[in-house]
């Protein structure tokens, strides 16, 4: 069985057949998906999916860097009502940094990345960090936080040996997804060198869909073949792919507190 530590299923580009989307995750082997928040904009229809889907889904809640402008103070201050709600959050994420398009707000983006990773810490939860273009910079920050840093994931690791293993020695995953598969997607060496206990897999759906389905709609049912890839690397079977980064994950995120409560 494979988690999907990463994916967005209460997107829109689901609402024609979200149904459908669900049941061939579960056929493909997925026993549970772990929600991104990105902004207020979205909430709701992630914890409406959540509410309906309670032993596949468990949401987080953040605040995403993309979504850092004008109003982040506002944006935050949304994100610790949350948190206050009597209930249990999987993680906080996605927060980070991304420098790709625009660095208008850069100094607010660290400003929210550094305030979430301390309410994380405060409610013991991990972070799921997106990183575009921003790696060593988050990576700076965390080094400066010493013990007071959260535990986590870097969502969607793209970077290179040396920058995974800064992160791993920091006590943080690396979330494996699509562009593993990509010809030049670069991770080859990351998964060759890096320890197994610190990979997870994650499909970032409905973006960044592996080969053979790069450019259309990602699914979490594609997670499947981010396994193959990882198994051919490890020179392993798939079997042994799933069942070391389900317990990967399940460590991660604390996943048993959930079982114990009867959800997961």
């Amino acid at each position: 069985m494979y988690i999907d530590t990463h994916t967005h299923l209460y997107s829109s580009k689901f609402a024609p057949d979200r149904p459908e989307v669900l049941g061939r995750a579960r056929q493909a082997g997925v026993d549970l998906a772990l929600l991104p928040a990105i902004d207020r904009s979205t909430h709701a229809a992630m914890l409406e999916l959540e509410a309906a889907e309670p032993d596949f889904c468990h949401a987080m809640i953040g605040l995403h860097p993309v979504s850092v402008g004008e109003d982040f103070e506002e944006e935050l201050a949304e994100v610790y009502r949350y948190l206050q709600l009597p209930r249990q959050w999987v993680a906080i994420g996605e927060i980070g940094m991304d420098l790709h398009w625009d660095t208008t707000y850069r100094r607010q983006q660290e400003e929210a990345f550094v305030r979430q990773c301390g309410w994380a810490k405060e409610y013991g939860l991990a972070i799921s960090i997106h990183a575009r273009e921003a790696i060593d910079p988050l990576l700076e920050l965390l080094e400066g936080m010493g013990e007071g840093r959260p535990r986590g994931v870097f969502h969607c690791f793209t970077g290179e040996v040396m920058q995974a293993e800064r992160a791993i020695t920091l006590g943080f995953a690396l979330g494996i997804g699509g562009v593993a598969t990509f010809k030049n997607g670069g991770l080859e060496p990351v998964l060759r060198q890096v320890p197994k206990n610190a990979i997870v897999l994650e499909t970032d759906a409905p973006y960044l869909a592996p080969t053979p389905r790069r450019g259309k709609r990602n699914e979490t049912a594609y997670l499947p073949l981010v396994a193959k890839k990882i198994a051919e690397l490890w020179e392993v079977g798939e079997e042994e792919v799933a069942a070391i980064t389900t317990a990967n994950a399940r460590q991660l995120f604390d996943l048993d507190r959930f079982a114990k409560n009867g959800v997961a």
